[in-house]
């Protein structure tokens, strides 16, 4: 009994071993970019900062647009205070720069070819459907999006959007335009290429922000995550059952992808569920496939709807 019990913890051992080689791996990987705040560069500036500025960011100095447009901006009491506010919840960056320090360690490690991006901070009067611009060399960051949800700026947006305007997410959505860099659109537009599309994004996901939780990663409270995971199996047999997943019925992305107070079932429980769950599953589906095949991640993002759906064995319940 003693020798099997020895052998067994070997093998627990071993297998811990194995799993935590990558993360070893990834703190060594040395990755260099630089955090340029030009939210913090226009506080306090006016007209005759102006040159300046445009010397040390020109990429945000279209020659398309006159200074004109600048300096009404830097004249503009709503910038002044955008400015103000983001100084209060962003003294300094350190935290999230250490997240995407992190983040970058990880996308150099899985992804092909990967350069970390340059970050810039800035306002952007809360555009919060842009609040993260990813351009292969540069990260734009919005901080006017991340101030809480609870801050005045967002008096009047509804309350399931203003969840996601957390400074702890800045690393989620920058992890999201990294992922989605990576994917190819499905070539048909069936309601299962939806969600696997977005399962492919969840699953780059795991691999680059471990160090965040899973509801995190979807954006959904720690209540509808679990309630997500209790619901799975009945979610997938309302699905089949109702032959969502090959439709090209457009109505299916609004009720179950696209961002919503809640998932659209048509049923008791609708108000109860998290919104976009159609991506949830989709994020089960390829992270059943990926524990059931032999494959790299590069192949997996390759593949199509079709081959990922019928090797993954997916049954939840199961």
């Amino acid at each position: 009994m003693k020798r099997i019990l020895g052998v067994f913890f070997a093998i627990i051992i071993w297998s811990c071993g194995k799993e935590n080689k990558p993360e070893e791996e990834i703190s060594k990987i040395e990755v260099s970019f630089n955090v340029e705040r030009f939210d913090k560069a226009l506080s306090g500036a006016d007209v005759s900062n102006l040159p300046g500025l445009k010397s040390r960011f020109p990429l945000l100095f279209p020659e398309s647009y006159p200074d004109s447009i600048w300096v009404k901006r830097l004249n503009d009491t709503l910038q002044a205070e955008l400015v103000e506010e983001v100084g209060k919840v962003y003294p300094d960056f350190k935290k999230e720069t250490d997240q995407l320090h992190s983040l970058f360690q990880h996308a150099s490690y899985y992804l092909n070819d990967f350069t970390p991006p340059d970050v810039i901070t800035l306002t952007t009067e809360v555009d919060y459907r842009n609040s993260v611009i990813y351009a292969d060399s540069l990260l734009l960051i919005g901080l006017d999006n991340y101030l809480g949800k609870d801050h005045k700026f967002y008096t009047g947006i509804q309350e399931y959007l203003k969840r996601d305007f957390e400074p702890d997410l800045i690393v989620v959505d920058a992890a999201s335009k990294i992922a989605r860099s990576r994917l190819t659109l499905p070539s048909d537009r069936t309601f299962l290429a939806a969600m696997i599309l977005y399962g492919k994004e969840l699953y780059l996901k795991d691999l680059l922000i471990p160090f965040k939780t899973d509801a995190e990663k979807i954006k959904y409270t720690e209540k509808q995550i679990q309630w997500a995971r209790n619901n799975e199996t009945n979610i997938w047999r309302h699905l089949v059952d109702n032959n969502a997943l090959f439709s090209t019925d457009q109505s299916l992305k609004t009720r179950f992808i696209e961002p919503a107070p809640f998932s659209k079932f048509y049923l008791s429980f609708d108000a109860e569920s998290p919104g976009r769950i159609g991506q949830y599953v989709g994020w089960q589906i390829v992270r059943s496939y990926m524990e059931n095949n032999d494959v790299s991640l590069q192949q997996m993002l390759k593949m199509s709807t079709e081959e990922i759906f019928n090797n993954s064995r997916y049954k939840p319940g199961k």
